[in-house]
């Protein structure tokens, strides 16, 4: 189950983070953490652990025509 927030520019996902970064390697391909990566400025989502209360940035890379090739991911600290 989703629980979906739009905050901002970035979307809040209620969920278990390393089961939803699972699914997006599925999907995508290449899952990176990343603690420095610029996309992570302004994460796309942000993956809060309904249990531990653990929130986690993630970010689509993508190229200069929008292809998407991979996502990076970081935990808030």
């Amino acid at each position: 189950m989703y629980i979906l927030v739009v905050s901002g520019m970035s979307t809040i996902i209620k969920r278990d983070p390393k089961k939803f970064l699972r699914e997006m390697s599925v999907h995508y391909g290449d899952v990176w953490r990343m603690p420095s990566s610029k996309y992570l400025l302004r994460p796309d989502f942000v993956v809060v652990d309904p249990k531990t209360g653990k929130k986690t940035k993630v970010s689509f890379v993508s190229l200069d025509d929008g292809e998407v090739v991979g996502v990076v991911y970081d935990e808030m600290g």
